[in-house]
Order: C-alpha cells, then sequence, then structure tokens
C-alpha cells in the first residue's frame, strides 16, 4: 500500500495523530525485535533502497514467499493471533 494511500486512510479515520512512517517503523521494531526473520528480508517487505550498488547487482529475486510469510506473520501480531516469533 502506497504512502498516499495510508495518509489518505488515516485522513478518513480522522487520526491526524498518527504518521504514516510510524506503521513502517513498528513493523521493523517488531520484525527485528520479536522474529527471526534476517534483516535482508525486513528489508525488502519494507521495500528500502538497496545502498550498495554491488548487492543491487547481485540481486535478482524478489523472495515473495519470504515476504509474504513475514507479512503474514505481521498481520497476525497486529490482529492479536499470534506473537510468537518465526523463522
Amino acid at each position: 500500500m502506497s504512502d498516499m494511500a495510508m495518509s489518505q486512510l488515516l485522513k478518513r479515520i480522522r487520526r491526524a495523530d498518527i504518521a504514516v512512517h510510524g506503521f513502517r517503523s513498528t513493523c521493523r521494531d517488531w520484525a527485528g525485535e520479536a522474529t527471526n526473520f534476517a534483516r535482508e528480508e525486513i528489508e525488502m517487505v519494507l521495500a528500502r533502497t538497496i545502498t550498495s550498488a554491488t548487492e543491487r547487482g547481485y540481486r535478482r529475486g524478489r523472495a515473495l514467499d519470504k515476504r509474504r510469510e513475514l507479512m503474514a506473520a505481521w498481520a497476525d501480531y497486529c490482529a492479536g493471533t499470534s506473537d510468537a516469533a518465526h523463522e
């Protein structure tokens, strides 16, 4: 979901006290502290830019299955249905 879509959602629900970046930051903190997902997987989910030109050149895949698993774990955590660390 784009930043603009999230901004519009927050506007519609009248939550000016919440920043879109807060969602990304919260997800990053949770994934890094409470799960066993690799740093690279977490960064890919957040769509971070790879700063290393060498790494960018060699990373060809998109790791969709790993990203899907991490996002499912995040959804479970947000829904309160699971707080267990994932591999």
